[in-house]
Parts: structure tokens; C-alpha cells; sequence
């Protein structure tokens, strides 16, 4: 038998008797498997359309966006009039706001130009402009809501705010 012949027997028979060090014991209350709360398709349907409702009535043409608690996108609703940039960009808001788990409005302070949070603009899909906010359900996050399309950040805010009334109740029994 040749040296390498040998080291391969010797190394397969280690592994049949479990001479090799055992993997470390699992504690008694190890989880495999994370349950985590996500808003549903349905409630994500009713936020948007209460949203795009409340731009309409402030005179404002939107696309809205809800996203589940990884940013991927549930629902787009788009006004028929609003820019062909909005669902994008409703959808980056809703992103932002989830990925950075806090409302753009608040973000545009945090990551001004020249700040030590600044460099967080550049990178891909963030949008640090008014309108995506965070929807939460017993204090976890669910998913996001993004509204592009008003003649500014606060009233984009305003009617994200209006989709997450629209289903508060149901997020709260969470």
C-alpha cells in the first residue's frame, strides 16, 4: 500500500468509527427556523389604495408602493397621470424606509451631503426624499409604504401616513 493509500483508509476509517471530534452539541433550545411577522398582500392592497385615495383628494396624481419587511415589493398603484419616474420611486421610498428602518423625511436629516452618515446616498436604490415610512405590527417591523408623485415630500408623507391608518387596527391585533 502505497503512503497516500494509507492516510485515505486510515482517514475513512476515523470518520466510520467517529474518531473525528463530533460536531459541538446543539443546546436544548436551539430554534432552526425564525418566524417573523410580514404584512400580507391584502393589507398591503387596502394601505395603497387608502394612499393613492388621499393624494387624489389633496389634488396630487402618485404611484404608491408597499413592501414586505425585506423591501420586495407587494403592491403598486399608479394615478394614470402621475410621472413615469413615481413607481420607481415609490418603491425606493418604501425600500429605504425598510432597509434603514426609519421614514425618508427622517433619513434626509441623518445622511445630509458632507455628514458622517452622507456616503449612505449613494448607495443603490436608497431614495432620501419624503414619502416611504415603516409599517409596524406589535413593535416589529412588517414592511414599508412609499408614496412618489406630490408636489412635495410632506404631502407624500401625509398620504402614506393616510394608507397606514387605513389598516392601524389590523396592525395593531398583529
Amino acid at each position: 500500500m502505497t503512503q497516500g493509500s494509507v492516510r485515505a483508509l486510515t482517514v475513512a476509517l476515523a470518520l466510520f468509527t467517529g474518531a473525528v471530534a463530533p460536531a459541538a452539541a446543539q443546546p436544548k433550545d436551539l430554534k432552526a427556523v425564525a418566524r417573523v411577522p410580514t404584512l400580507t398582500v391584502e393589507a398591503a392592497l387596502v394601505a395603497a389604495q387608502a394612499a393613492l385615495a388621499d393624494c387624489r383628494k389633496r389634488g396630487a396624481t402618485v404611484a404608491v408602493t408597499v413592501v414586505d419587511r425585506s423591501g420586495v415589493e407587494l403592491v403598486t398603484l399608479r394615478d394614470p397621470l402621475a410621472g413615469m419616474h413615481t413607481p420607481e420611486t415609490a418603491w425606493r421610498k418604501a425600500w429605504t424606509a425598510v432597509s434603514f428602518r426609519s421614514g425618508t423625511t427622517e433619513l434626509v436629516t441623518l445622511t445630509a451631503p458632507g455628514g458622517p452618515n452622507g456616503g449612505i446616498r449613494h448607495l443603490p436604490n436608497v431614495a432620501m426624499i419624503g414619502g416611504g415610512l415603516v409599517l409596524q405590527a406589535a413593535g416589529s417591523l412588517v414592511g414599508g409604504i412609499g408614496v412618489s408623485g406630490a408636489p412635495g415630500g410632506d404631502m407624500d408623507d401625509a398620504c402614506a401616513k393616510a394608507g397606514i391608518g387605513a389598516i392601524q387596527d389590523a396592525l395593531e391585533l398583529g
